[in-house]
């Protein structure tokens, strides 16, 4: 299905429900495969989750914790999965004396890994790992590491909190297999924080001990804990809820006290005039906008090319801050945001590091965007149809496999058509 047609115009209610948390299924892979244990991967979501609905995110990192778990050199495809390659990276630096080939996709080669790179080397470097391209950008070869003499990562995660996170689940790794204690030391402050918080707290609740010293963080031990279940994906809730709030329905399975950055969209929506409430039944959000939003890349840049979805149906201005972290994601989701935007008629101003979306005067009645194989996009895209009760011809529409397979099965529910094009 690579383009379709998506017609919004005749909705109704219906119980929407989100795909498992990608953040956290990375987070409880990695946790169970150092623990041997295996992930509930979408108990958390109820009787309605459908049971091969899983990101091929997810899948991709499964696969290669699988494989970096026989002996010997090893090749692991890690397909345009920027978490996943991250996670197995550092897992695969760990494996001492053994082989990694590691390949993907161009795009994946293009995003940032070097800060990762450069700290595996400083510590693990003297214990023999060993990280070098045999092309640019894949294969990556990489020679997995004994112990170190220093049991201590630095990192500047500015660039990305994957890089902070990735380290500190290695640690964690190291300290079960040595026990000695291992720290990482942040030199600068995570881009999107939040999501390292989310990797403590896994760890946490894993049975690790944690301790906070500034911006290091030591790994002490671990007493083993059972793993929670995996729970709904707030970055597809953030989906959904707009489309339940246009055609009145419910999302199932939201947690609103989880710990993760997208939850974020619960305050935009009040800031915004919007009401909403969970109950048994579900998240429903009512109520009619009274002005624009405001939100920052530096707190939720995942969650920002679905509010610029709701931007363009908001009745004043929003501004998207520190929005240049969005230019390394699976495409320069600055530049789609723009281009969503203008499709349906507004446009945006961009001031240094704040984008300003303008909604459009008078509403589109179609409209087309190419996702650039973005799932986001793609997603944020369909949302903003939904929203506006036009018609989208979506190019690149099976790229939502990567954090949502069963979202144009969820949109239906609610009575918008969607035909494929073969084209």
């Amino acid at each position: 299905m690579s383009t379709v047609v998506v017609d919004a115009s005749g909705l109704h209610a219906a119980a929407l429900t989100p795909p498992v948390s990608k953040s956290d299924a990375h987070r409880a892979l990695v946790l169970g495969a150092m623990l041997g244990v295996e992930p509930r991967l979408g108990l958390g979501l109820g009787a309605h989750a459908v049971a091969d609905a899983v990101p091929s995110d997810v899948r991709v990192l499964r696969d290669g914790l699988s494989a970096l778990a026989r002996a010997g050199d090893v090749e692991v495809d890690c397909a345009d999965g920027g978490a996943p390659f991250r996670f197995l990276l550092t897992q695969a630096a760990i494996r001492p004396g053994q082989r990694t080939r590691f390949t993907g996709t161009p795009r994946l080669g293009e995003r940032p890994h070097g800060p990762l790179l450069e700290a595996l080397a400083r510590t693990l470097g003297p214990a023999g790992f060993h990280a070098a391209h045999e092309q640019s950008p894949w294969p990556l070869l990489v020679v997995g590491a004994g112990r170190a003499p220093e049991p201590r990562f630095r990192i500047d995660g500015s660039a990305s909190s994957q890089f902070a996170s990735s380290l500190l689940l290695g640690a964690a790794s190291l300290a079960i297999r040595e026990q000695r204690a291992w720290t990482v030391e942040l030199t600068g402050t995570p881009a999107s924080e939040g999501y390292l918080a989310l990797t403590e707290q896994w760890l946490s609740r894993s049975g690790f001990q944690l301790e906070r010293h500034g911006r290091a963080i030591t790994v002490m031990g671990c007493s083993p804990l059972p793993l929670p279940p995996v729970p709904g994906d707030w970055s597809s809730i953030g989906y959904l809820a707009l489309v339940a709030w246009r055609s009145g329905g419910v999302v199932r399975g939201v947690d609103p006290a989880a710990l993760h950055p997208d939850r974020a969209l619960l305050r935009v929506l009040e800031q915004v005039g919007l009401a909403w409430e969970v109950s048994e039944g579900g998240l429903r959000v009512t109520g009619a906008p009274r002005g624009g939003l405001s939100a920052s890349g530096a707190d939720c840049p995942d969650l920002l090319p679905t509010l610029a979805a709701l931007a363009c149906v908001l009745p004043a201005p929003s501004t998207l801050t520190e929005v240049s972290i969005l230019r390394s994601k699976e495409s320069d989701r600055l530049e789609g945001i723009r281009t969503l935007v203008e499709a349906v008629g507004g446009r945006t101003t961009l001031a240094d590091d704040t984008l300003t979306v303008h909604p459009a005067p008078r509403p589109v009645d179609a409209f087309h965007l190419d996702s650039r194989g973005d799932h986001r996009m793609a997603m944020s895209a369909a949302t903003l149809a939904v929203l506006r009760g036009a018609r989208l011809t979506l190019s690149g529409a099976s790229c939502v496999e990567k954090s949502f397979p069963g979202f144009w099965t969820e949109l239906a529910r609610t009575g918008v058509r969607i035909k494929a094009l073969f084209c």
